[in-house]
């Protein structure tokens, strides 16, 4: 009896577990793709929630999002986004069949409400500063380069050569130059120009028609793997639009004689849409803009720009992105003025010394992209880009210090070709147990380039200092995985590796010609912990570096080559970034960031300085709060800490390096059509020099803005330095002698800032 009751009790133990699907919990899934407007533009970053079950994603660059193993059962399905109405459907799992679901959803001004702190499904965040970006992106319009730029947290720029010429960029205790220590990318094309006739990592973003950036990503220190050569203070990343939202036709006028023209046009009308059996879309920017500006000599600044994008779902796996892009602009320019001459009335605040100064300059991208999602666990993305570079400045810094008779006029030109390759493959498995996310990345950079500097006379050659070819060749790979040891807790190593060819045939001194290759790892590790929705604290760390100017590396010789050709940074953040009520985000974080070397290029001379070891601490905070029912308040304060190391002390300051900075306002935007804003920016003194003899002083400027909508019609004005004060914009303490000086001086040079500026608008859309 037994023995028949043992054999029962194993057949039927046999059975269940054959058949053990019958007693395991149902499951499906859900996925779908979000879209708005008339032509159906596809939503990246829009949050999908299924309440219930505590279940939330979010949308990825093609729109698309998908649930998995979710129980049988009738579910609330909530899609969320800045910039878009909350949206809300009713949906049921009654099998195991996939459903899918499309949502098209009404645009609407921002909310704060709508931002969820939650990690994205590729292994990434909305987090942090990308957050705040997101939020100042759809309640602060841009109208020019000068205003993407001041998007970034904490970020200060200073224009000193007539509009044409790259801002100086100013962040995390950095005088960046024009890009030394801040990379920067449009469409995953690499802005900075490295080894440029007038400054490493030269970042020129006027090539750029602010009104197509669709998405601004921020990263700040060298955390993200990702980004090598120049992402030491931080990162900026602007993408445009796939789809326009809507056809547009934009008139500015303002004072001193400036004018603006827009024109946005989607190319193929409604048949951008998402369910034909080839969803694309084909638009066409352009723009044009003039300023003679506030300057005693007019600034003759001209500019035209042009975007033209393709993007195509080739098979509802792969999704291919084509633009060409180009700008041309030319302008005369002012220059840094030295104080003693406004003083002495020699000329007047808006004056100039050198009125030849002044340039050229163009930019031509072309952009190709293929995404393939094998299946929701496996991508493979592609990019060659390739960009036509000319740049022709004319600028004179010292005026009659080394030339008594002809002036130090100088033209630093550079013609350039430069392509490249971004590709990475993103997987999503398991790891004894864990979830993990990991992503290979490759690609390699080439600038093949002609670089000179020419000493000048009113625009006409006398002598060239430097002639020559320049082949800068940057290949690299990096490692990002992303693991999940809870579904809060998250670890994200990386690994980084670099190699670089610096060649450089010196046409002007043959002999100082050569070949440097050198190479660089870079790891990185951060910690993410989600306490709720709302709640996230991190740690993050990392390794980073800004390759030298290769004149410098090849031409000088410097004596440590170690040191100067690729010097590290380290830097780590410890922060959080937290809800603490349904209309406030706040952000806080303290860091440290120390360089192994410092770099600073000297225009006049083509040269490279090194000021040796430094090191930087700070806090950043940062504060976007719904006070009342439409209108919203922003605030960004930042503090850091930078000194020189291994100097004596009377030479310890890192000039020009911000202390206190801080920019904000009050934003009102409304269904009824209504905008306005009024916003300030801060700037602190600081040193102008390593020994703080002299000082670079602060400003404290307010702006404003008002416009309104009414049908497919919008008028708006706006005020620049509303209380019309008296400022510094660009300040550099310069060696400098005016004709008629038996000796040199030293003192501060500066660009004033703008006075009072009144500017109207009306635009069209349809």
């Amino acid at each position: 009896m037994k023995r028949r009751f043992c054999i029962f009790a194993f057949h039927v133990i046999i059975w269940l577990f054959a058949n053990n699907n019958l007693f395991a919990k149902q499951t499906g899934s859900i996925s779908g793709i979000v879209y708005s407007g008339t032509y159906q533009n596809v939503l990246p970053s829009i949050i999908e929630s299924l309440e219930g079950i505590n279940k939330r994603t979010i949308t990825d660059s093609t729109g698309h999002f998908k649930f998995t193993d979710v129980p049988m059962g009738a579910y609330t399905l909530v899609f969320t986004g800045l910039g878009y109405k909350k949206t809300e459907h009713k949906i049921t799992i009654k099998s195991d069949e996939p459903v899918f679901f499309s949502a098209n959803l009404e645009e609407d001004f921002s909310s704060i409400s709508a931002v969820i702190v939650v990690p994205k499904t590729d292994g990434g965040s909305i987090k942090g500063y990308n957050i705040m970006s997101q939020v100042d992106l759809s309640l602060r319009p841009a109208n020019s380069a000068q205003d993407l730029l001041r998007l970034v947290p904490g970020l200060f720029i200073a224009q000193h050569a007539g509009g044409g010429k790259a801002e100086q960029i100013f962040l995390r205790g950095f005088d960046c130059d024009h890009g030394t220590d801040f990379a920067s990318y449009v469409d995953g094309i690499p802005v900075n120009m490295v080894s440029h006739a007038h400054g490493q990592g030269y970042a020129d973003l006027h090539f750029v028609i602010p009104e197509t950036v669709k998405e601004m990503d921020v990263y700040k220190g060298p955390y993200e793997a990702r980004f090598g050569d120049l992402a030491t203070s931080g990162a900026a990343e602007f993408k445009t639009f796939n789809v326009l939202d809507h056809n547009e036709i934009k008139l500015e006028y303002g004072q001193f004689n400036t004018y603006r023209a827009l024109l946005m046009v989607n190319l193929l009308g409604t048949n951008s849409h998402i369910f034909s059996e080839l969803q694309e879309s084909l638009y066409l920017a352009t723009e044009y803009r003039y300023t003679d500006s506030y300057f005693d000599n007019p600034q003759h600044f001209s500019r035209y720009n042009a975007l033209l994008k393709y993007y195509g779902q080739l098979t509802d796996k792969t999704v291919m992105t084509f633009s060409a892009s180009g700008f041309s602009s030319k302008w005369d320019a002012s220059g840094q003025i030295p104080e003693r001459a406004v003083a002495e009335g020699v000329i007047s605040r808006f004056g100039s010394i050198d009125p030849s100064e002044g340039g050229q300059t163009d930019r031509v991208n072309i952009n190709l992209q293929f995404d393939h999602n094998y299946d929701p666990d496996h991508r493979i993305r592609n990019q060659f880009y390739y960009s036509r570079y000319d740049f022709n400045l004319y600028s004179d810094f010292t005026f009659f210090l080394v030339d008594s008779v002809h002036g130090d006029e100088v033209n630093q030109v550079d013609h350039r070709n430069l392509f490249g390759y971004n590709g990475s493959y993103d997987l999503k498995s398991k790891i004894f147990g864990l979830d993990t996310k990991t992503t290979i990345g490759y690609g390699a950079r080439y600038d093949n380039a002609n670089v000179s500097l020419i000493h000048d006379q009113a625009r006409v050659a006398l002598d060239t200092f430097v002639n020559g070819k320049l082949n800068q060749l940057n290949a690299f790979s990096y490692l990002d995985e992303n693991i999940f040891i809870t579904p809060k807790f998250r670890i994200n190593p990386g690994l980084r590796f670099d190699f670089f060819n610096f060649n450089f045939q010196n046409h002007t001194h043959p002999d100082s010609s050569g070949d440097v290759i050198k190479t660089r790892i870079s790891p990185k590790l951060n910690f993410f912990y989600d306490l709720n929705n709302n709640v996230e604290f991190y740690i993050k760390s990392g390794y980073g570096f800004h390759s030298n100017d290769a004149r410098a590396i090849i031409i000088n010789r410097v004596d440590n080559i170690n040191d100067n050709v690729l010097p590290r940074a380290f830097g780590s953040d410890m922060g959080t970034l937290f809800k603490p009520f349904s209309n406030v985000i706040i952000n806080f974080n303290v860091w440290i960031l120390s360089l192994e070397n410092e770099l600073v290029y000297n225009g006049d001379d083509g040269t490279v300085s090194s000021i040796g070891p430094t090191f930087r601490k700070g806090a950043d905070l940062g504060i976007r709060y719904e006070f009342y029912k439409n209108f919203f308040l922003d605030a960004d304060l930042n503090y850091s800490y930078g000194r020189r190391l291994n100097v004596p002390s009377d030479s310890i300051y890192i000039p020009l390096a911000p202390i206190i900075t801080s920019t904000g306002g009050v934003s009102y935007k409304s269904k009824s059509g209504i905008s306005a804003g009024v916003r300030y920016r801060y700037l602190g003194d600081r040193p102008a020099n390593e020994a703080w003899s002299r000082t670079a002083t602060g400003y404290f400027i307010w702006d404003g803005m008002i416009s309104y909508k009414f049908k497919s019609w919008e008028v708006g004005l706006s005020i620049e330095n509303i209380a019309n004060l008296y400022w510094k914009e660009a300040q550099f303490d310069t060696e400098t002698r005016l004709k008629g000086e038996t000796s040199p001086v030293t003192q501060i040079d500066y660009t004033p800032g703008t006075p009072r500026s009144i500017k109207g608008h009306v635009a069209f859309y349809f």
